[in-house]
């Protein structure tokens, strides 16, 4: 009963660590997912409600494949999204592939998780969630409050 405890209060511990890394990543995501929409070309032509199916997709699965093969199908489909290495999805899969997975490895590593762990995975699908999320908000502001 004692290793439950002292078990259970290890992994308390971790969790507070995680998200309080997380909330000390906030800045660099929302400034990532503004810089990704601020450089895309063809913002005027992206629809929200197409943004926001993204976060739906982003919302309702624990795999970061699933929502770059979602952004990918989009650019597939027309060129709302843009096309090839300078497309709106392209920059955000770079993003999901660099910044934010070895942001979601680094802050398993400060909360003493190891790498192989799937709380990784946990980790870096938040980041995913929060980046898209400010994504949605300052879409919303560039289109309609005059940031464009």
């Amino acid at each position: 009963m004692t290793f439950a405890t002292s078990e259970s209060k290890l992994e308390q511990k971790q969790e507070l660590e995680i998200q309080r890394h997380i909330r000390l990543a906030e800045d660099e995501l929302v400034a990532r997912i503004q810089t990704a929409l601020d450089n895309f070309k063809g913002l005027s032509k992206l629809e929200e409600a197409q943004y926001r199916n993204l976060l739906h997709v982003a919302a309702s699965t624990e795999s970061s494949e699933v929502i770059k093969n979602f952004l990918r199908y989009q650019v597939g489909r027309d060129d709302k999204w843009g096309r090839g290495k300078d497309s709106l999805a392209e920059a955000i899969i770079k993003d999901i592939d660099n910044w934010i997975h070895q942001r979601a490895i680094a802050i398993a590593r400060e909360a003493g998780i190891e790498r192989a762990s799937p709380k990784v995975n946990e980790i870096k699908i938040d980041l995913i969630r929060r980046y898209l999320g400010y994504g949605a908000r300052y879409l919303k502001y560039k289109r309609e409050g005059g940031g464009s």
